[in-house]
């Protein structure tokens, strides 16, 4: 299980920092992703980071504001979010990857609830 926590109402220029905790499952052996959700829209690839957490990958809207990372101790992994703009409003979700493209839905195998993050201008 996974669940995502961290979200909330910033204003634009502001910053967030998203969790995700795993429980009941180790997500040391898994890259990792967060993917958002705009009303009206499909879910879309935010981030995602390699097991080991050397290697990263953003999809071009976010790249240069946020930073994913990972504690495989805490079984944690983190989205730092800064100079957020009204557009990153979305539900925002964690994802364990089990193979293919890190950017694409169909190769992650298991998602938390999301969690809302509101950016007003």
């Amino acid at each position: 299980q996974l669940v995502e926590s961290g979200g909330g109402l910033v204003q634009a220029g502001g910053s967030l920092r998203l969790s995700c905790a795993a429980s009941g499952r180790t997500i040391s052996n898994n890259a990792m992703g967060w993917f958002r959700q705009a009303p009206g829209k499909e879910r879309e690839f935010v981030a995602a980071i390699s097991w080991s957490g050397g290697s990263t990958y953003y999809a071009d809207p976010v790249k240069g504001r946020f930073t994913i990372s990972r504690e495989n101790a805490k079984n944690m992994v983190y989205l730092e979010m800064n100079s957020l703009k009204p557009e990153d409003t979305a539900v925002y979700y964690c994802a364990g990857h089990y193979s293919g493209s890190y950017y694409l839905l169909e190769a992650y195998g298991y998602w938390g609830q999301g969690t809302q993050v509101t950016v007003s201008s």
